[in-house]
């Protein structure tokens, strides 16, 4: 992604329905507002704002006593998996603006989609504090944005939100860093499906470059597609506080931006969501600002061209 520009196409998803708390729906305004989209610009890629997501709840669905405001989650999953697969088609890059973490549900399933079309294996980077792979059967709140892993790979058709018969992503295929927060049930789930795990502790005995080095060339030797899904509570609450989630011990400043040089490095990213960002919770933008660093980092943005900020 170094050399090549891409013409990236920003979807908003205000979507807080997920979660079980508002907030996170004032996510998409302020990324714009901290300048996500002259950011990228700047870097030399094509940005389309294609604006926010506004669904109708999907009234053709019974409510789920395990899935809080399943109609609301499900309009956006398929909203978003329709747009996702669109923006992927018309060789635009989807950069999903979120939003809570349900979202997920639809953005990759919707490059799943994409990544069946063009004969390539779609693996997916899940930056995150938490694991979500719950499902109404195993989840202690029922808030869905704890439940879109599980969802993507198969494992929570307790709705026909999506096609049953759609593409999925094989559990073996998703990898979960900075993870540390699971529950006793979520984790027996997530050993049997074979997902890779690498908690903050494998972070520190294995260190982040050595992890990535190993995603990274696992994911070409297979000539895969990748989607990688930010968290904001994949970093420490220190740094990132926007967030109704927060979970000490998290990745730190450089840690992240390493993450996103290599995944620049490495060409193989073709989609990204932003998620979590509660703007409410936030410390006069700095979690926001931090979103676009790092995304800047992973559209080409060295440390040699960091500008200096003032205090």
């Amino acid at each position: 992604m170094t050399e090549t520009k891409q013409h990236i196409a920003l979807i908003g998803a205000p979507l807080e329905e997920g979660s079980g708390r508002r907030g996170a729906a004032m996510g998409p305004t302020a990324l714009r507002i901290a300048g996500i989209d002259t950011t990228l610009a700047e870097l030399g890629h094509t940005v389309t704002d294609e604006g926010d997501l506004r669904p109708l709840p999907a009234r053709d669905l019974a409510n789920h006593p395990g899935a809080n405001h399943l109609q609301v989650v499900a309009a956006f999953t398929r909203a978003l998996d329709a747009s996702v697969h669109d923006a992927a088609r018309a060789g635009r890059f989807p950069l999903i603006l979120g939003g809570d973490h349900a979202l997920s549900m639809g953005s990759v399933s919707g490059m799943a989609r994409y990544a069946a079309e063009v004969g390539r294996p779609l693996f997916v980077l899940w930056l995150d504090a938490h694991a979500d792979f719950n499902s109404p059967a195993t989840s202690p709140s029922g808030n869905m944005h704890g439940m879109p892993v599980a969802y993507f790979c198969g494992e929570a058709e307790f709705s026909p939100i999506l096609d049953r018969n759609r593409p999925l992503v094989d559990p073996k295929r998703v990898y979960q860093i900075g993870i540390r927060s699971v529950d006793a049930r979520e984790r027996e789930e997530i050993a049997e499906h074979g997902v890779n795990v690498f908690d903050m502790r494998a972070i520190d005995e294995t260190g982040m470059a050595r992890i990535l080095h190993d995603v990274i060339a696992t994911i070409k030797a297979a000539n895969g597609l990748l989607h990688v899904s930010l968290d904001v509570d994949f970093l420490d609450p220190e740094i990132a506080p926007g967030v109704g989630t927060t979970v000490p011990g998290g990745a730190t400043f450089r840690e992240a931006h390493l993450i996103m040089e290599l995944l620049c490095d490495s060409g193989l990213v073709s989609s990204l969501d932003l998620v979590e960002l509660n703007p409410f919770l936030d410390d006069r933008g700095k979690s926001a600002r931090i979103l676009v660093e790092l995304t800047a980092s992973l559209f080409g943005r060295r440390i040699l061209d960091r500008p200096t900020r003032s205090a």
